[in-house]
C-alpha cells in the first residue's frame, strides 16, 4: 500500500485551510496553500487602488504566474512522496489551476493538463460555499457569488480529470476533520 494523496479542496472561505491546520495539529503531513503568498507578492508589486477579485490582474504575465503555481503544487506533489508519512494531506491540489484558469477564462495547453494527468491523487474532499462563514480579507478577493462560480469549476474540471471529489458536510472544524478521516477509512 503506497503512500495517500489526499486533496482538500474548495472555493475560497470555505473553511479548508481550518481543515488542513486542523489535521496537521493532529499529527498528519500537510503541504499548505501557495497562493495566497503569491497573491500578497503580486497585489504589492502592481496597482492596488481598488478592489479586484482576480489576482492576476496584479502580475505583468498571468501566463507565468500560473505556471509558478502548477510548478510549486507539482512540487509539494513530489515532496509527498519522498516523505516518512502514510498519508499527505494537500491545502488544494494540482487540478485547482486549471479549474480557476476555467474560471478566469484562461487558455492553457498541455503542460497544465499534463501535470494533472501525470500526478494522480488518492481522494480528493470539497469544501462547499457557506454563506454564513465566508470572510474577505487582502488576498480573498471573491465575492460569495465568484466562490460559488469557483466551486462549479472546481468540481468540473475534478471530475473532468477522473475523480469524484467527496464533499465535506457544513459543520465545525473537528466533525468536518472526523468524517474526512472516518471517510477515509472507508476507502
Amino acid at each position: 500500500m503506497g503512500k495517500k494523496k489526499i486533496v482538500i479542496t474548495g472555493a475560497p472561505g470555505t473553511g479548508k485551510t481550518s481543515i488542513v491546520n486542523g489535521l496537521e495539529s493532529m499529527g498528519y503531513h500537510c503541504f499548505h496553500e501557495i497562493i495566497r503568498d503569491m497573491t500578497s507578492k503580486a497585489k504589492n508589486e502592481g496597482q492596488t487602488e481598488h478592489y479586484i477579485s482576480n489576482p492576476l490582474v496584479f502580475v505583468d504575465d498571468a501566463l507565468q504566474f500560473n505556471k509558478d503555481l502548477l510548478e510549486g503544487r507539482t512540487s509539494h506533489y513530489r515532496q509527498s512522496l519522498k516523505i516518512d508519512a502514510p498519508i499527505s494531506f494537500f491545502d488544494r491540489g494540482i487540478p485547482d489551476v486549471l479549474a480557476y484558469m476555467d474560471f478566469f477564462g484562461q487558455e492553457y495547453d498541455d503542460f497544465f493538463t499534463s501535470a494533472c494527468k501525470d500526478h494522480r491523487y488518492d481522494s480528493i474532499f470539497i469544501v462547499p460555499p457557506w454563506k454564513e462563514i465566508y470572510v474577505s480579507d487582502n488576498e480573498r478577493m471573491e465575492t460569495f457569488e465568484e466562490a460559488e462560480s469557483i466551486h462549479d469549476s472546481l468540481m468540473k474540471t475534478y471530475t473532468q480529470f477522473g475523480y469524484n471529489p467527496i464533499e465535506v458536510p457544513k459543520d465545525e472544524v473537528q466533525n468536518r476533520i472526523d468524517f474526512i478521516l472516518e471517510t477515509l477509512k472507508k476507502l
